[in-house]
């Protein structure tokens, strides 16, 4: 709960001075939800209020804004006397929610195989071609969002409404915690190639291979981000203040 203090400051300023505050609120919220999203604010990292004032320019008050949405989302927890981190993982969650994965994603390539289309095969290409380009140039963010892109393309060349939902859902509980475990650079190199795999697999008449393929590359996913995440939950977790200065 926020303080009643900042509630009423916010409620009792002008419209046109509220309205701006809280558009100001749900880009930072955005900002910091993709963060933590891909990682670059670990699971447990202290939110330095101070720090992110000073890195986004602004006073508390819409700082505060956008903490209480990511609050609300179970991002970010909040503790009278204590303030702001980043939410733990649940490791036994994300180990279910990994189980469950597996077989999604080789459904989907059994689907895939099948249906297809040469339009999103092209698609497939050229994303694949981003992202290595991407990996060349060691841009390790926009790696991840396109790598992302590609599993999309595939679920939704599985043509399955059903499936699509439910990977939706599943992906939306592991999402950050893949971003905490891409930092790693060993994994990083292991999965360029695994991709590399996956696109073989889908040139090949018939697609014989997609389904293990990517059954596979999921089993090795989950594997180091499960150990990421034992990592960080037995490390007593920092705070960002230096990292936030620096990217001002």
């Amino acid at each position: 709960m926020f303080p009643i203090s900042v509630m009423s400051v916010t409620q009792t300023l002008p419209k046109s001075t509220r309205l701006r505050t809280l558009g100001m609120s749900a880009e930072i919220a955005a900002r910091l939800r993709t963060m933590i999203e891909e990682g670059e604010l670990p699971p447990g990292a202290r939110i330095d209020e101070r720090a992110f004032c000073e890195m986004f320019d602004v006073s508390k008050t819409p700082l505060r804004e956008a903490l209480k949405v990511l609050v609300s989302e179970g991002l970010v927890l909040h503790r009278q006397y204590i303030g702001y981190r980043v939410a733990p993982l649940d490791l036994d969650e994300l180990r279910s929610t990994f189980e469950t994965l597996h077989g999604l994603e080789a459904t989907a390539g059994e689907l895939a195989a099948a249906r297809l289309s040469e339009v999103a095969m092209a698609r497939l290409e050229r994303k694949h071609q981003a992202m290595l380009e991407a990996h060349a140039a060691g841009r390790r963010t926009e790696y991840f969002r396109t790598n992302q892109e590609i599993h999309q393309l595939i679920i939704d060349g599985a043509a399955n409404p059903v499936l699509a939902g439910i990977y939706a859902m599943l992906m939306s509980k592991v999402h950050r915690a893949r971003g905490a475990a891409n930092a790693d650079m060993l994994r990083w190199q292991e999965s360029h190639e695994e991709h590399e795999a996956i696109m073989a697999a889908l040139r090949e008449p018939g697609r014989p291979r997609l389904a293990q393929v990517l059954r596979q590359h999921s089993e090795n996913t989950a594997k180091e981000v499960l150990t990421v995440v034992a990592r960080t939950l037995s490390e007593p977790a920092g705070h960002i203040a230096t990292e936030a200065k620096g990217k001002r």
